[in-house]
């Protein structure tokens, strides 16, 4: 390559329509120009002694993501150098056992609910990007998304929502939304934020260019 990356981050609350956003750019920069890092494949891995023990942990504080992994890999795809991602299983939630390889792109684009909570991360993004959407709106894309993709039933949905979800949202990615360059709310449906973003980081790349 020879250019340095734009990286966009684009952050909001669990259910708030963040991959929506992401699939957009990502269909509209194209997949070759594209480097996708998902924050939730970056969930430190975690021996559980029992099913207690994996309920109870916080799986939406900071310390849950491996954030130091995540910025090399972020700084390697800077320097225009690949990276094996790793891919995290949501139904037995743990880190399988291969990874993922991800090649240097013009565009390195990250996604996840505590990306803009996380200096080290804030730094290495070109583009800010919230979404943000009504905290009902967001429980029930949770709901649909955790018992349909993940296996969950709905008491441990709203379990977890409850004890963990909901409060780190609040002390963490809520308060995080003053670092983004544009906030988006709606989503992925909000057609003229949507324009908004492809036109920057159009632009974004132009400047990379020269």
């Amino acid at each position: 390559m020879t250019q340095t990356p734009v990286i966009l981050g684009v952050a909001g609350g669990s259910g708030s329509g963040k991959t929506t956003v992401a699939r957009h750019i990502l269909n509209t920069l194209g997949e070759d120009r594209l480097a996708f890092l998902p924050q939730d494949m970056y969930y430190r891995h975690i021996e559980w002694r029992d099913v207690a023990h994996q309920q109870a942990h916080n799986f939406d504080h900071p310390d849950a993501v491996d954030t130091e992994l995540l910025v090399e890999h972020l700084a390697e795809l800077k320097l225009g150098r690949g990276v094996e991602r790793p891919v995290y299983d949501f139904v037995n939630h743990g880190r399988a056992e291969h990874t993922e390889s991800v090649a240097a792109r013009p565009v390195v684009l990250v996604e996840g609910i505590l990306l803009l909570a996380e200096p080290a991360i804030r730094e290495l993004l070109d583009f800010k990007i919230f979404v943000d959407t009504d905290a009902d709106v967001r429980l029930i894309r949770r709901i649909r998304r955790d018992i349909r993709e993940r296996g969950r039933d709905l008491d441990d949905v709203l379990r977890q929502y409850l004890e963990t979800v909901q409060p780190m949202h609040l002390e963490f990615v809520e308060p995080s939304k003053r670092w983004a360059d544009i906030i988006v709310p709606e989503g992925g449906r909000n057609r003229v934020a949507m324009a908004m973003i492809t036109t920057k980081v159009e632009k974004l790349l132009a400047a990379a260019t020269g």
